[in-house]
């Protein structure tokens, strides 16, 4: 018996002790505490919910966490529908203002069709090619190929192709802006959602030093601007511009351009 008292009695205060210290942690533990902030809560849920970072935040929640902090806007997020963005305006008190709906293009089609000034065996991405000598590519503005608008996009819509540029599938295209985010040359921007046609050319080189390197860059040769019978396009620093504002879509430019890099959506 003096036995038994002698293990119960020391075991017994070790379990009442773990007891009150659990007791004393679970007290702590909900006075420490760190609410969630109850907006962006309740914001999260009506996001799009695929974490592309096109708003320029990491993910959705944190996207939520800025909007209820008034740090950002919900216009900023592409990929949300219209309807939910209406409800996340309701919750922060705010109106939601809407912009001309645009799509993403990729600017460059030259892919196989530029010249490269060295082969390359490294591992990676165009990030990471273009730490080395700005790319392989000789044009200083060409697509580079190597997919990081791909692995950007969580919606799948961005894909390099078999001519060795990267093209939008527009089917798939939320207009989120990760890819654009990702480009590290900014070729890839957007255009209006009618627009009929677009520049797939970003240099600015001299049309003869275009010529010499790349089959589809734009050479500067302003067929297109005296094609256009509404004023729509212009050359500007050896590349054709478009002012959608004046572009009724005729496609004149497209037909006119010899190297047919204007293209027609």
């Amino acid at each position: 018996m003096e036995i038994f008292k002698a293990i119960m009695i020391p075991t017994g205060l070790l379990f009442g002790i773990a007891a009150l210290f659990a007791v004393l942690l679970s007290a702590l533990g909900k006075l420490m505490q760190v609410k969630g902030d109850e907006k962006a809560e309740q914001i999260a849920p009506l996001l799009a919910g695929a974490n592309c970072g096109g708003c320029g935040y990491p993910g959705c929640s944190g996207f939520a966490a800025a909007l209820a902090a008034g740090k950002a806007t919900v216009e900023a997020c592409a990929a949300t529908s219209s309807e939910n963005k209406i409800k996340i305006a309701e919750i922060l008190g705010a109106s939601v203002t809407e912009s001309a709906p645009t799509r993403v293009v990729v600017c460059c089609h030259g892919g196989n069709d530029s010249l490269d000034k060295y082969e390359y065996m490294g591992y990676g991405d165009c990030r990471s090619m273009e730490l080395l000598a700005g790319g392989r590519k000789v044009c200083a503005w060409g697509c580079l190929g190597m997919g990081s608008c791909t692995d950007a996009c969580h919606y799948h819509a961005c894909e390099v192709g078999e001519k060795g540029y990267s093209e939008i599938n527009e089917a798939l295209c939320v207009g989120c802006g990760a890819c654009i985010r990702a480009c590290p040359k900014k070729i890839i921007k957007r255009i209006p959602k009618d627009a009929k046609v677009y520049v797939a050319c970003s240099s600015r080189d001299k049309g003869k030093d275009v010529r010499a390197i790349c089959k589809r860059g734009c050479i500067a040769c302003g067929a297109c601007q005296r094609a256009c019978p509404s004023g729509a396009i212009t050359v500007i620093d050896n590349l054709a511009v478009i002012d959608y504002s004046k572009c009724t879509g005729c496609g004149l430019c497209h037909e006119k351009c010899p190297v047919k890099c204007i293209i027609a959506l």
